[in-house]
């Protein structure tokens, strides 16, 4: 019986660890971490061994294969002795892959891919297609391969989980652009990402779809170097070097391969990056045979996303809005882009190696004040407090949003867009964005 041990004991660990019992594998879940109640239930229901605040070498380094989790480094040191000791190693998705001829609609980038998949979602469950939601949100690709199986997936996957990916295949790629990113988990090599983000094409066959952003310059430049078999779909703002979507004249319009328009004041997502990612969600959805007063529909009524531009309340003739998906300095631009009242702008957290020139001329010419939010600042300061914009500085988010409530004005916006990880503060950025939005419907 081949052996495998899972690293990690999250969503995917969990999910990839039932999965792999269902088909017959000598199954290990370890975890340096405290295991999450519900994830041990479900290990304990399916009989399947684990061991948290630890790595068992002799448990561990007898695998035939290692599933590991995306949050995991390669520098970890159980896997650099995994590594040494030949033994492959692949993420949740590529495992699950190997279990199912389910459609596979992929979509990647640095920014817009819990929003793009999570409204590719909608209209799809809206057209009463029977689809799963995976990846980095919704339930792991694994356990819905072994318990809930379904015609489609639409997947979110990030650069950690395409770096372990080899023979997984997307029917339906989706790359949304490419900015700089988690350059601290690439060896602050920019090209190093770059190709970890192209992986989303690996595999493609000439029956499959490519979706791209065509302004994207890096994507433009990479593309020069791969042999694309799969139907290519560019999309851009405005019509021009063959994308087959665009905006014109205030209507958004789908070339191929079914043609189709509506009005753009229609789509209920708004700002710039919205655009693209309602281009790249049409666009699939078209490739995928959904019919066209469907999409119009879906594209329409779309709720949003957590985390992501969520208007919280008004305080005071005060906008609270909640963007604490925002953990890079390219998101930061959009949202300060899509924002036409002056911003109180939340900043800062762990900083991934970011480069804050990209934001210099918006934050100069939208923000009234600048409210700093992390364990250390220093970058922060060094870099905006000569701007002549007024800044606070701030560890914790009741002090940050009381900061916030004494230097907005009426008419302003308080923007939570930190351009950072969380994990100085708080355990991820949806504590961030929950403890901000609670102390902000209680002032």
């Amino acid at each position: 019986m081949k052996r495998i041990v899972i690293l990690g004991a999250g969503e995917s660990g969990a999910g990839a660890a039932v999965l792999a019992k269902k088909e017959g594998f000598d199954v290990f879940v370890s975890d340096m971490s405290a295991i999450k109640d519900k994830y041990k239930k479900m290990l304990d229901d399916h009989g399947i061994e684990w061991e948290e605040g630890k790595h068992t070498e002799e448990k561990i380094l007898n695998a035939d294969e290692i599933i590991k989790s995306p949050g995991i480094p390669d520098e970890a040191p159980m896997v650099k002795k995994c590594k040494d000791k030949g033994i492959h190693i692949i993420s949740e998705i590529e495992f699950a892959g190997r279990y199912t001829n389910s459609k596979m609609v992929c979509i990647t980038g640095s920014n817009g891919k819990t929003t793009t998949t999570s409204l590719i979602y909608h209209i799809f469950k809206k057209a009463g297609y029977d689809a799963g939601l995976a990846g980095n949100i919704g339930n792991s690709l694994a356990l819905q391969v072994a318990e809930d199986p379904h015609e489609y997936y639409i997947i979110e996957l990030s650069s950690f989980q395409l770096d372990n990916m080899y023979d997984f295949r997307a029917n339906i790629a989706i790359l949304l652009n490419i900015t700089p990113d988690h350059l601290d988990r690439y060896n602050f090599c920019m090209q190093n990402y770059v190709d970890s983000k192209m992986r989303i094409i690996q595999n493609q066959t000439n029956e499959d779809s490519f979706i791209y952003w065509n302004d994207d310059p890096i994507i433009k430049r990479e593309l020069q170097k791969y042999d694309i078999k799969a139907i290519q779909y560019p999309f851009s703002e405005l019509k021009e070097n063959g994308s087959i979507g665009y905006i014109e004249e205030g209507e958004y319009k789908i070339e191929q391969p079914t043609p189709f328009n509506m009005e753009q004041e229609a789509l209920s997502l708004t700002g710039k990056h919205n655009i693209y990612n309602s281009l790249a969600a049409g666009i699939a959805s078209d490739v995928a045979g959904i019919k066209k007063e469907n999409i119009r529909k879906s594209l329409s009524d779309f709720p949003g996303v957590e985390h992501r531009l969520e208007k919280v309340t008004m305080v005071g003739g005060v906008q609270y809005i909640n963007d604490s998906k925002a953990t890079n300095v390219d998101a930061c631009w959009y949202a300060l882009e899509s924002i036409k009242t002056p911003v109180i702008l939340i900043i800062g957290g762990k900083d991934k190696g970011n480069d804050y020139n990209a934001i210099k001329d918006l934050v100069k010419q939208k923000c009234a004040g600048l409210v700093y939010l992390g364990a250390d600042n220093k970058k922060l300061h060094n870099f905006f407090d000569g701007m002549g914009i007024p800044v606070r500085d701030t560890h914790s988010m009741k002090d940050c949003v009381e900061a916030c409530y004494d230097m907005a004005k009426p008419g302003d916006t308080v923007l939570l867009s930190p351009c950072c990880a969380s994990f100085d503060l708080f355990k991820n950025m949806e504590d961030r964005g929950e403890q901000f939005k609670t102390l902000v419907r209680a002032l």
